[in-house]
């Protein structure tokens, strides 16, 4: 297996991740084209990974159970790469603009909701912010990104954060 071999990623969705962003961002530092494919959770993403040195993993250091993944696959795929890049800001949003009561998150960033909000937890901060946007909660910890896809108010604006991604394929 080698790096340069890759040519398809799978990734944490819905559209709009900072995770579908930085496998973009992978393929644009290396100068190359690539495929990007989102799923609802990193756990559902291993499952597409096969014996083939052209399909490839990006998992972000902060996800909860990274570690799991890891461990639990290493018959299966290695980290072959690491790399640091900006989030999209993280913000705390609301429908109505005011803090919120109660706030959809994903496990990550939860630490950025209001002391004492009621957390209803989110696959991703895309999915937090679409289940904001349906009225599952009254705001939500998010991308600005996303926030602004949907039409949520920010209430505090977090700025981006160094984050490191991840990159598995099969050993």
């Amino acid at each position: 297996m080698a790096i340069e071999d890759i040519e398809v990623i799978h990734t944490l969705g819905p559209a709009g991740t900072n995770c579908e962003a930085a496998a973009h961002e992978w393929f644009r530092r290396r100068g190359r084209e690539g495929s990007v494919h989102l799923h609802p959770t990193l756990e559902t993403a291993v499952e597409s990974l096969q014996d083939d040195p052209r399909i490839a993993l990006l998992g972000c250091v902060a996800y909860p159970d990274l570690h799991t993944l890891v461990f639990s696959n290493l018959e299966r795929f290695q980290m072959l790469d690491i790399f640091v890049m900006p989030t999209f800001n993280m913000v705390l949003a609301s429908r109505t603009g005011d803090a919120p009561a109660t706030v959809a998150t994903h496990p990550a960033p939860q630490k950025l909701a209001p002391a004492g909000a009621q957390l209803s937890y989110a696959n991703s901060n895309a999915q937090a912010a679409l289940d904001c946007h349906l009225g599952k909660a009254e705001g939500c910890v998010t991308t600005a990104k996303a926030a602004r896809s949907l039409g949520l108010k920010t209430v505090r604006d977090y700025g981006p954060v160094p984050m490191g991604f991840t990159i598995h394929a099969a050993a």
